[in-house]
């Protein structure tokens, strides 16, 4: 579907914007720069509805006439909400702690458009399992830089993708971005569009 306004991508994600190019959606990427802290006992499905649809809004209201991709992802094992580690060593706990046990990934996403005021928000859920991780392997993945700008410390796409054991959902709702998911919002909003003359 051809879209009648420019795409926002409200995310300085590189892989969330190179998963867009590939599905042939193009995008300008607005970083949206809000906090991604969790409020006190919010469940994961909540908090990355939250944080998808206030990093859309964020960034639709300063480019109206657009429609704006939100979207944040989380890794939960059990009470514990992962998001992206602050250093190093916050990044070996969260891999200790993964290690030997299945995790659930949450993605929201969101697409907004301020010129109409409409938007609309889902959440996608995958299932991860890890063998046992070796202290020795968690520091040797840590010293590459990888888990530092991924929720949960870790890549599926990448090396750590060794560690899966088994699997259930979409894998892109584990990079950060379930592709099929952005294609029904995007659609939506659209025909909303289409419907009332972009306005």
């Amino acid at each position: 579907m051809k879209y009648p306004v420019p795409i926002i991508l409200a995310s300085n994600s590189p892989r969330r914007r190179q998963m867009l190019s590939t599905a042939g959606i193009s995008v300008e990427v607005v970083p949206a720069g809000v906090s991604e802290t969790a409020r006190t006992s919010e469940t994961p499905d909540r908090l990355v509805r939250r944080l998808a649809a206030t990093k859309a809004i964020t960034v639709a209201v300063r480019i109206p006439d657009s429609m704006v991709i939100g979207a944040d992802t989380v890794v939960a094992l059990g009470r514990n909400i992962l998001g992206k580690p602050c250093n190093p060593e916050e990044a070996r706990a969260m891999l200790a702690l993964l290690s030997g046990k299945r995790h659930q990934v949450y993605t929201g996403v969101a697409v907004y458009r301020e010129a109409s005021q409409r938007g609309w928000v889902t959440v996608e859920v995958a299932e991860v399992g890890f063998r046992e991780l070796d202290p020795a392997e968690i520091d040797a993945y840590v010293a590459t830089g990888d888990p530092l700008d991924k929720a949960g410390g870790y890549g599926i796409q990448g090396s750590a993708g060794n560690w899966v054991v088994n699997f259930s959902g979409n894998l892109e709702t584990v990079v950060g971005l379930p592709i099929d998911a952005v294609r029904r919002l995007l659609d939506r909003a659209t025909r909303v569009l289409t419907e009332v003359g972009h306005g």
